[in-house]
């Protein structure tokens, strides 16, 4: 692929030079120029490959799951939540282990040891809660020994959904480490410096920090909130907090980045000139103190970026030879690059990249407008604008949605968070390593406005009418965006040059007095000869502006404005396939969740997975703080991905949570129409929480029952088959502690095509619809609350993830499925699918598709015809 890229830049270059007249010199070095940078990117890619296999000599499919033993360093930070401590491991040497690998000495089984040097991610499951303070005790540095076995990264299970394997390839990790009890680690002793000692001072004296930031702040929410605001430490930050600054553009606050940069720079050389430092010495102690600050934080590729251009804008200034922006900047991403070039695929570093260069290109386009406002003012609307509209497309290309509110949360927030609440907070801080009541009462105004800022953006965020989703685009979409806001900008300017240049000649023209015909002398016509010399040139200026934009520039800007406008109306609406409808069987583990899309674009969401949390009781402590979700962390990105703008119904099979529980954040984040369920109740939780969310969103709700129809789209109906009609006399909705028996069963008909879907209907369910449907009429005679049934269809959800307790074959004698999809967990505790029920299948002949084998499958229905395609 990189190859073929470079063919065709080669090919595009000659071209370029002729019809746009570059210099071919300048052609030349760009093209030497990025024909050096792809090979340095193919070099650097083709050696990061894992010398794991090579070292154990064995294969890559063996190796997993294969016990080892490694000796090496701590190369992260080790972070500990609930019942899991991670860090990076910088592996020196490895080693198969023998049959005495569950000895808990470290030497006995294990083969020899080979050097080696490679990066991996280290998970150690903590057995008891008495292992949290001992794992706190590991640092950055240590050398250990570590028992355990290898498993290679997950890949994405759905299409377009978050790649491990791929985002851990690029920071060159291959293998996750995993090690149960803090005993399968151990200790070595070490000496006082290696490779990781700097960072493990940065470590500690990140931590002496955040524990003053603790004592300065009572509050652990404020204190949370404050760490990741000054010191870039995130891990305890409120989820909750965090998913609201999200929805409204607001993380770049939360992130450190050329923000803070910027503003400790200031206060430094500020400081420095206040004890009356001389300007070049205060240049080069704030040139000298920016990677500490930069190292401090995190060094992420916002912050690293913000640096590396603060330190080459600080030189410049001291050698008097300031360049622009944009070279700076250029220099600055080179540098980065050329360091570590998978920078280029990291979000953070394309959005502080992008941002920063909209802002130095479009802002001389968009000050004009707000040139008679107030500076201050002026200059602050002005730069949220242009950041908003510069960051616009890669928001939505990465994150699927933008909040029209964010315009009026930046503009508000970023100035109070910037210039008032960060140091207020890093004052407070500091003070509290002196004197700990003086750095509460600093602290006591940030939190003020901590609370106003909380309290806006939860306001803010409260009407989801103002949050769109836009589909997932491409690079050709982002980049047409640029030029046509571009071109928009540009045009605009000239016309309010040109306005303004017209006014000013018209005042200067009624404010100068004609020569009175007493003054004819030879003083009076010069002096009228010299003003209109002067004004001869703007007078000039003036009717070539007006030419010029009452001719062709309006028909620019008027194109312009309609390229953009039609632009954005591509990016929003959802792609869609013609005449054909789709059903997703999403990959969400051991549980259940299918997108259906009419062939006229409705979107139905049956059940929505589930992460089962068995953290309660005397197991409370192996809680983490914000664990995996499969609503929140899967399915609702997949759908805003996919441009769901509307859910025309969600439609909740059972109670169980592993079909209910990820539709909490369903409802939460994406607009629904309507919910239908199984018209019967639980008594859980979160099962009581998501109806009244629905109640309080004003989603209508619908008990499905025998021979309910319903029809989405034309040509599109549902048919809902189950559940039977219950014989208690009740009058209201029954409370079921069971709910697998009263399954919501329904059959789809699209397309020319039929789908079955089961829920978790058991085998006395599946026996008792038999027998209802034998007793049903035919088609010809079914009456209006009756259901007919087709025998034979295409496609069906197996039900209750392929137990042996349903799927009898005398169900699929009935229903003789083409097609058979299997939802179900890799590796899961059931032992689901059951081997009896593939063998039922199989002497069907249905083709058996799995989403723990082959991810997210889709099938597309067209005229009758099927499409089959799955994700591994």
């Amino acid at each position: 692929m990189l190859l073929l890229l470079w063919a065709g830049v080669t090919l595009i270059f000659p071209l370029m030079a002729l019809l746009m007249k570059i210099p071919v010199r300048h052609v030349v070095l760009l093209w030497l120029a990025l024909s050096g940078g792809g090979f340095h990117w193919a070099w650097h890619d083709t050696h990061n490959v894992s010398h794991i296999p090579d070292a154990l000599h064995v294969s890559v499919s063996k190796l997993e799951d294969m016990p080892v033993q490694a000796s090496g360093f701590i190369a992260s930070e080790v972070q500990v939540d609930g019942d899991r401590a991670q860090f990076e491991m910088r592996v020196t040497a490895i080693s198969n282990m023998g049959s005495d690998s569950q000895s808990d000495t470290f030497q006995g089984g294990v083969g020899k040891s080979e050097a080696i040097s490679e990066q991996v991610i280290v998970h150690i499951k903590l057995a008891v809660e008495q292992e949290q303070q001992l794992a706190a005790g590991w640092h950055r540095g240590d050398v250990i020994q570590l028992r355990g076995s290898l498993k290679a990264p997950a890949k994405a299970g759905n299409f377009g959904g978050f790649d491990y394997n791929e985002y851990l390839h690029t920071q060159e990790i291959h293998w996750l480490f995993k090690g149960n009890g803090a005993a399968s680690l151990q200790k070595q002793q070490a000496s006082q410096w290696n490779r990781y000692t700097l960072f493990r001072w940065n470590d500690q004296l990140r931590e002496q920090l955040g524990q003053r930031m603790e004592s300065a702040f009572g509050s652990l929410h404020h204190a949370g909130y404050m760490k990741g605001l000054v010191l870039g430490v995130t891990d305890e930050l409120d989820p909750a907090t965090y998913n609201e600054f999200t929805q409204l553009g607001l993380t770049h606050i939360l992130a450190i980045s050329g923000m803070h940069v910027a503003v400790y720079a200031a206060t430094l050389l500020y400081l420095l000139k206040l004890l009356r430092v001389s300007r070049e010495t205060s240049l080069t102690v704030v040139m000298v103190l920016i990677p500490a600050y930069v190292l401090l934080t995190g060094a992420s590729p916002s912050v690293v970026r913000a640096g590396i251009m603060a330190m080459i804008g600080l030189f410049a200034a001291r050698r008097g030879m300031l360049k622009d922006g944009l070279s700076i900047l250029s220099v600055s991403a080179l540098l980065m690059l050329l360091w570590n070039p998978y920078y280029l695929l990291s979000v953070s570093f394309q959005l502080s990249f992008l941002v920063t260069a909209g802002l130095l290109i479009y802002m001389p386009l968009m000050k004009p407008f707000f040139a008679k406002w107030p500076l201050l003012i002026g200059g602050e609307i002005a730069i949220t604008i242009t950041a908003q509209l510069v960051s616009f497309p890669m928001t939505v290309f990465y994150f699927n949605q933008f909040s029209l509110l964010s315009f009026a949360a930046n503009f508000v927030l970023v100035p109070l968070i910037t210039y008032v609440v960060l140091p207020l907070g890093t004052v407070a801080m500091g003070i509290a390593f002196l004197w700990e009541d003086g750095g509460r009462i600093l602290a006591w105004p940030a939190e003020q406005l901590n609370e106003l800022t909380f309290w806006l953006v939860k306001w803010m965020n409260m009407d989801d009418a103002y949050v769109s989703i836009w589909p997932s685009s491409s690079i050709l979409w982002v980049i047409a965006y640029y030029a046509a806001l571009y071109s928009i900008l540009y045009w605009l300017k000239t016309w309010m040059i040109s306005r303004r240049r017209t006014e000013e000649f018209a005042s200067l023209c009624t404010s100068v007095p004609m020569p009175s015909p007493i003054h004819t002398g030879l003083a009076a016509s010069a002096e009228w000869a010299a003003i209109l010399k002067t004004e001869r040139e703007p007078e000039g200026a003036g009717k070539f502006a007006r030419r010029q934009w009452n001719g062709y520039s309006h028909l620019a800007l008027a194109l312009s404005g309609i390229a953009w406008l039609g632009i954005l109306c591509i990016g929003y609406i959802t792609p869609g396939d013609g005449n054909t409808g789709m059903v997703q069987y999403l990959d969400v583990g051991q549980g259940d969740s299918i997108l259906i899309t009419t062939p006229n674009g409705k979107h139905i969401l049956v059940d929505g997975g589930g992460t089962m949390d068995f953290t309660t009781g005397k197991n409370a402590w192996r809680k983490r703080k914000d664990p995996y979700e499969v609503g929140e962390d899967t399915i609702v990105p997949l759908l805003k991905q996919r441009g769901v703008h509307r859910l025309d119904a969600v439609i909740l099979t059972h109670g169980d949570h592993d079909h209910a529980g990820g539709l909490q954040a369903v409802l939460d984040q994406i607009p629904v129409s309507s919910l239908v369920f199984n018209g019967t109740l639980t008594d859980k939780a979160p099962f009581r929480k998501l109806f009244n969310t629905a109640v309080n969103k004003q989603v209508k709700l619908y008990g499905a029952y025998y021979g309910m129809e319903w029809r989405p789209d034309q040509g599109t109906k549902i048919s809902f088959i189950h559940p039977l009609p219950l014989q208690e006399d009740e009058t209201g909705l029954p409370v079921m502690k069971e709910q697998n028996h009263y399954s919501v069963a329904m059959i789809l008909e699209m397309e020319g095509a039929s789908f079955l879907f089961t829920g978790d209907m058991d085998d006395a369910a599946e026996s008792l619809l038999l027998l209802e449907l034998a007793h049903s009429p035919s088609h010809t005679e079914a009456k209006e609350e009756t259901v007919a049934v087709r025998r034979v269809v295409d496609v069906m959800k197996i039900a209750h993830h392929g137990s042996k307790h349903s799927t009898s074959e005398e169900w699929l004698s009935y229903w003789r499925p083409k097609v058979s999809v299997i939802s179900v967990g890799a590796s899961n505790t059931y032992g689901h699918p059951n081997e009896a029920v593939l063998g039922r299948l199989s002497a069907v002949d249905s083709a058996i598709y799995r989403t723990d084998t082959m991810g997210e499958v889709q099938i597309r229905a067209h005229q009758g015809r099927l499409s089959v395609r799955h994700k591994k």
